[in-house]
């Protein structure tokens, strides 16, 4: 077991794009209207979710013609929420650390710090292309959020806050309000050299995407490592798409129903343009160097975590999970409201219990 016995969380992508969470002409009874997703939140609240996470779209792109701005859609959330916290996604480039320390401030105080932010550095050249932003090389981005977080962090807990870097400079300048504490959370992604690096310098959580326990773990003792030489504390979040059913056949079907239906054409185009993004770093790698044209059906390479099956099975894989040292799984589902609330109800307490018995075994042994 890991030597932190806190419980595991749970976070929920929001579908606030159309198109669902995979690239299959299967039917997703997913919406992306903000009634459907007002509903979904209050369920996933009830249901024992402690986050959602807001996804950031600027073009059409494996069926999300549709895309509301993540930011605004979030405090629309919360609105509708009372303990469920919001993760909103940031683009450096299209959002300034000043405009974006501002808003996130406030809607922190309107929102009894509820509020949370996911940065993200970019992967998409042709996006940025679309909306006029420069395209920095691959480590170039994460240096730029680097500094958009160091901006952030000083802008939240500093008066006449004042810095001098390659992208964004500040001075003497005084953000009142500030944010309520604890201030609001930090997230990032990646699985680079570049990324996991800038986790273990500033961010409070570094998610990455599916993946085996044993390559988790490889990822997890890395940041920890660096962490714990930079004198810095992060938590990690694994991406996994569930399929929870009442036999390990019937989950089975459905995955092989979503591969089956997957439209060609736009995931490899997904795949290629993810790919060529992760040759640009340096050592050649990024968050889909391995993945396969099935794992690419989910774009955060979901199925490769393997929460597949009966609420047994998937709440003894997140058990697996945390014993390498997880604190959070990011859940996508194919029919969000329903299946997030049999989540809640089948699968969420039989990981609770589990906790609990090895805590206790723990304790035993101590």
């Amino acid at each position: 077991m890991t030597a932190n016995h806190d419980q595991i969380k749970f976070a929920y992508w929001v579908p606030n794009v159309s198109g669902g969470l995979v690239i299959s002409k299967i039917e997703q009874r997913t919406g992306w209207d903000i009634d459907y997703n007002r509903r979904l939140a209050q369920i996933a609240e009830q249901a024992g979710f402690d986050y959602a996470l807001s996804q950031i779209r600027f073009t059409a792109g494996y069926g999300a013609e549709f895309q509301h701005e993540p930011v605004a859609f979030s405090h629309a959330l919360l609105a509708a929420t009372t303990k469920l916290k919001v993760i909103a996604a940031l683009l450096p480039g299209p959002w300034n650390p000043a405009v974006a320390a501002k808003q996130i401030a406030t809607i922190s105080q309107l929102n009894e710090g509820r509020v949370a932010v996911n940065i993200v550095s970019g992967w998409f050249r042709g996006e940025f292309t679309a909306i006029g932003e420069p395209w920095l090389d691959h480590d170039e981005r994460y240096r730029r959020s680097e500094e958009f977080i160091r901006s952030l962090r000083g802008i939240w807990t500093q008066d006449n806050f004042t810095f001098r870097g390659d992208f964004y400079r500040f001075s003497d300048y005084t953000l009142k309000p500030k944010p309520p504490q604890p201030l609001p959370e930090i997230f990032q992604g990646g699985s680079s050299r570049a990324a996991r690096d800038m986790a273990a310098r500033v961010s409070d959580w570094y998610f990455t995407n599916g993946n085996s326990v044993d390559e988790i773990k490889k990822q997890v003792d890395d940041i920890r490592a660096k962490a714990r030489a930079n004198n810095h504390s992060v938590r990690i979040g694994v991406n996994a798409f569930a399929i929870a059913r009442d036999s390990e056949a019937e989950a089975r079907s459905v995955l092989n129903e979503i591969i089956a239906k997957a439209d060609p054409e736009a995931v490899n185009a997904f795949g290629l343009e993810v790919k060529n993004a992760g040759k640009a770093s340096p050592e050649g790698q990024g968050n889909w160097t391995e993945s396969s044209f099935e794992d690419l059906v989910q774009y955060n390479d979901g199925f490769k975590t393997n929460l597949i099956g009966t609420p047994d099975q998937i709440a003894e894989r997140i058990i697996a999970l945390k014993a390498v040292g997880v604190d959070l799984v990011l859940l996508g589902f194919l029919h969000f409201q329903e299946e997030v609330e049999y989540f809640g109800r089948r699968i969420i307490p039989l990981v609770r219990a589990l906790e609990a018995d090895a805590l206790q075994h723990v304790q035993a042994a101590e």
